[in-house]
This record gives structure tokens, sequence and C-alpha cells, in this order.
């Protein structure tokens, strides 16, 4: 005899105010496992990103929007499972969430250029193509020059440069980081030094000392 059969006999032969309580009881303790269930495997989710950081070094700007949105995955999850114990039809959840997905796909695809310049971010921090210190210079292609200066800073959206040209040089570029991954790439590691045709060269463009006047012939007396 089959667990579930089982249980419906057993059930009926219970007083009736005891199989009302059961009828009650018995949803409420799934639903308390169901949260402690996405409790326990949120913190182990959090452990494993938090490892994940320290292996690779990811900023804290970085690991906090992937703790949010495994969170609320997590959280959704938990309450359709609860509602589905609490008696509601799987055709509404159905309807729902598939509501819900299409609203999420649309908004998707309108943050398109905001979520491209954080996943760039997280391909930067993971993959290390430069670190901040080093002197990279953006390209069209090999030949044509572009954006040169120093990272001073990663963040989730722009890379900044400390421009090191000699027309800008001392000003700071902001570059989106879903840019960096459309251009050719030079970088000089933090120590290593920029050809001097690149940078500005502070002797060339200061003013040329002003030329001594020959002193005044003296007449004599």
């Amino acid at each position: 005899m089959k667990p579930l059969q089982r249980w419906q006999n057993w059930h009926t032969h219970l007083p009736d105010w005891l199989q009302e309580w059961l009828d009650v009881m018995v949803p409420l303790l799934q639903i308390v496992l169901i949260v402690f269930c996405a409790w326990l495997l949120h913190r182990l989710v959090r452990r494993v990103l938090s490892r994940a950081s320290t292996h690779y070094q990811l900023p804290h700007e970085l690991l906090m929007p992937i703790n949010v949105v495994v969170r609320w995955l997590i959280v959704s999850g938990a309450v359709l499972l609860a509602l589905e114990r609490l008696g509601v039809s799987a055709t509404v959840l159905w309807s729902a969430f598939t509501g819900f997905a299409t609203v999420g796909a649309v908004a998707f695809f309108a943050a398109w250029s905001v979520l491209s310049n954080l996943f760039c971010a997280f391909l930067i921090f993971t993959g290390r193509p430069f670190v901040v210190g080093d002197t990279i210079e953006l390209l069209d292609n090999a030949e044509k020059p572009g954006a040169l200066g120093k990272v001073v800073d990663i963040n989730l959206l722009y890379t900044t440069l400390e421009d090191i040209s000699e027309a800008n040089v001392g000003a700071q570029v902001q570059i989106p980081n879903a840019l960096i991954f459309q251009r050719v790439l030079r970088r000089w590691r933090a120590g290593s030094e920029v050809p001097a045709g690149k940078t500005h060269n502070p002797a060339s463009s200061a003013p040329a000392p002003a030329a001594q006047k020959a002193p005044k012939a003296t007449q004599p007396t």
C-alpha cells in the first residue's frame, strides 16, 4: 500500500476535531519546513559566494547585487511553494510566474546597456585584463590612438582613467565597461614605463625662460 493511501486510511479513523486540527497543522508545518530550507539554502549560497569572492578578490560592490539576486530568487521560490501548500492552484501560480517573467524580460531588454556594463565589470574583476594602477590605451585598431590614462577606479558601470596624454593631462575619463570589450586594449602594468611620445612632458610644455638682457654699456665720463 502506498504511503498516501495509508495516510488517508489512518486519517479517516481519527476523531473529527483531530482531523480538522491536522488539516491546519500539516500545511503550517510544511510551510515552516519550506522557510527553513530556503533559509538554509540562502546561507549556503552566501557562504559559497563569499569564498569565491575571497578567492577571486571580487569587490564588495560586485558581490552585493549578486547576493540580492540570489536572495530574491530563493524567496520567490519559497513563496510559490508555500502558496501551493495553502491550496493555491498550480495554474494560477504558473500564470503569475509567466506574467512576472514577461515583465522581467521586457525590463531586461530595456536596461540592457546598464546590465551589459554590470556583466563586463564582473569579467574585469574575474578575468583581470587590467587592474587599478595599470596604464591602458583603448584603440579602434592597433594603429589609431585612443583614450590613454592610468586606471584609478573600477566600479560596476565605469572604469575611470587619469588622462596622461599631452592634450588633456590630469583630466579624468570615465569609460563604460562594455565599451572596453569592444576596443583593442594596450596595457602597461603598474611600474612599467609608458613611451615618452604618448605621455605629457612637463619640460616641453613649460614656457621658455626669458632671454637675459645684455648689460648696458656705460659711457665714459
